[in-house]
């Protein structure tokens, strides 16, 4: 017995031997008198299914009809989508029928996308590129198809851009992916502003602005988290160009927009300064859509400029009643703040209080250099001085014996700040990002407060935004209403703008009597030891470079 079964073990190890030279033979010689050798492969069980039953659709038991064309499919694979499965095991007709309709309403459903996800029930593989992920995804919510869904939704983040942002937004609303919605919201919280003011051309300006739906750009603008570049005025300015642009008559006019960016601001500007109504334009029947935006705008900081305030009332988009109940604000708070009132200290407010009303600051530092800056708007007398010094990101609060007379003359000082800081990729997302906590400082003279320490992954350039409150916000609820009559108003300032040569608003305040430009918003003070006088325009800024 021990012989058959030892003769048994030698025939099936020497059959076996066989086979694998016979395999090592065939890899080794792959050609044959330099031309390939006809060998013969099988297909892949998944290969053989796709090719036999989905392209040559051979055995079919079920025929789809849509968007004009016949697929004849088979209901074992097709049940696999919930989309099918329900139908076939469902009291509805089709599910005895041989040959099914389906109605397809949604015009991003295409051809290839439908022909493409039919064809993943029979090899579980499809390629979904960028330029058609919304038709894919349309077809994947169509038929309920979770992995075409989530597949369309990664490929969607990883691939927002300007020219993505807004599309992927809307098409994440209509399909309820809300990781995707948030996704391109907090996309255009930082890059909004940046891509506003890096663009040269209007007709760049104008594809990028346009296109934001209402609902969207009111999000944004209520957002503390937006990166404000420069200050408010530059939002407000972004919404002015943005409302112009969707109110342009004609569908084909871009081609008459000005060449720069430049030329659109006046543009968009003249546009609202020639109407000829007297109200507001946001009372106007045209503007009603708009008021929305214009109440999350944060007006209260739009008259902290003189410049800027002119260019508001020249402009005439505001009520007057909004802007007028600003300034007097601002004067009670200014005087209780001067005076050391408890009242307007700022520093005891809570989260959601100071992220509502505070400031927004922003700015791009392009190179690794210990540099200072300021932000000049009036601020009730503080003058705030920003720094980096050795990575270091520092607030002082810097204060000029000579021009007393312009400062708050408290000796100390209590105000509410964060601030971010964030590195970009070439597609405006986010390589590391860095916050530091609401910090309520009070400031001596010439004291200086670090806020953080850079994280060595934060790379130039870099993003800085800051949020900062030095007064307690009063109740801005009359911003609720706006007035659709206001010829007769009595409270206003003035009845239209004031009969002055306006060349629009800017962010600066200097430090000594001189002339502003409407571009001018930060002020490089320099090197970071404090000069015994104050400082003037080391370099001046403009959009592209703040």
């Amino acid at each position: 017995m021990g012989q058959i079964v030892s003769s048994m073990q030698g025939k099936v190890a020497e059959m076996f031997g066989n086979r694998l030279k016979r395999q090592r033979e065939d890899e080794e010689l792959d050609t044959k008198d330099g031309q390939p050798r006809n060998k013969m492969k099988r297909l892949t069980t998944a290969q053989y299914v796709y090719q036999t039953l989905f392209l040559e659709q051979k055995g079919s038991d079920v025929a789809i009809m849509a968007l004009e064309r016949v697929w004849h499919l088979h209901k074992i694979y097709l049940s696999q989508s919930p989309y099918f499965k329900a139908m076939f095991n469902g009291p509805w007709v089709e599910a005895h029928q041989d040959l099914i309709k389906i109605g397809i309403p949604d015009e991003r459903v295409t051809v290839e996308c439908l022909d493409a996800v039919l064809g993943s029930l029979y090899c579980h593989e499809i390629e979904i590129v960028p330029d058609d992920v919304i038709s894919y995804l349309a077809t994947g919510t169509l038929l309920h198809l979770d992995d075409i869904i989530d597949k369309c939704a990664a490929l969607m983040v990883e691939n927002l851009s300007v020219t993505t942002v807004v599309e992927y937004y809307e098409a994440a609303s209509q399909y309820g992916l809300m990781p995707v919605k948030m996704s391109t919201i907090q996309w255009l919280e930082i890059n909004l502003l940046i891509t506003y003011t890096v663009l040269t051309s209007s007709q760049a300006v104008s594809d990028f602005l346009k296109p934001i739906p209402i609902e969207l750009m009111c999000e944004l603008t209520a957002s503390p988290d937006l990166y404000v570049i420069q200050a408010e005025f530059t939002l407000y300015r972004l919404l002015r160009d943005w409302m112009f642009l969707r109110l342009r008559p004609d569908d084909d006019a871009d081609h008459q927009l000005p060449q720069a960016r430049e030329g659109l601001h006046m543009a968009s500007s003249a546009y609202f300064k020639g109407r000829d109504e007297e109200c507001s334009f946001l009372a106007t029947p045209m503007g009603q859509p708009y008021v929305g935006v214009f109440q999350k705008l944060r007006t209260q900081y739009l008259t902290n400029s003189y410049r800027n305030l002119m260019a508001i009332y020249d402009d005439n988009i505001i009520p007057r009643e909004w802007v007028d109940r600003h300034i007097s604000s601002h004067w009670h708070s200014l005087l209780r703040f001067d005076e050391g009132s408890s009242e307007d200290r700022a520093q005891h407010l809570d989260e959601e209080q100071f992220l509502d009303n505070c400031m927004r600051y922003g700015l791009i530092l392009r190179e690794l250099c210990g540099q200072r800056w300021r932000w000049v708007d009036f601020n009730y007398g503080m003058d705030l001085v920003m720094a980096i010094d050795s990575r270091v990101l520092k607030v002082r609060r810097q204060h000029w014996p000579d021009y007393k007379h312009m400062l708050n003359l408290r000796k100390t000082n209590q105000f509410m700040i964060r601030a971010t800081v964030t590195s970009l990729n070439a597609q405006g997302k986010v390589v590391f990002t860095q916050s530091s906590q609401i910090c309520s400082l009070s400031c001596d003279e010439n004291a200086e407060v670090p806020l953080m320490e850079l994280d060595p992954k934060l790379v130039y350039p870099l993003i800085i935004s800051v949020n900062m409150l030095t007064a307690v916000p009063p109740d801005y609820s009359f911003k609720d209403v706006v007035p659709l009559n206001e010829e007769d108003e009595t409270t206003s300032l003035y009845s239209r703008s004031p009969s002055i040569e306006s060349k629009g608003g800017d962010n600066e305040r200097p430090l000594t009597p001189s002339t502003c430009s409407a571009e001018e918003s930060g002020v490089f003070v320099g090197d970071l030891e404090p000069d015994p006088s104050p400082p003037s325009y080391d370099r001046e800024t403009d959009d592209n470079d703040a």
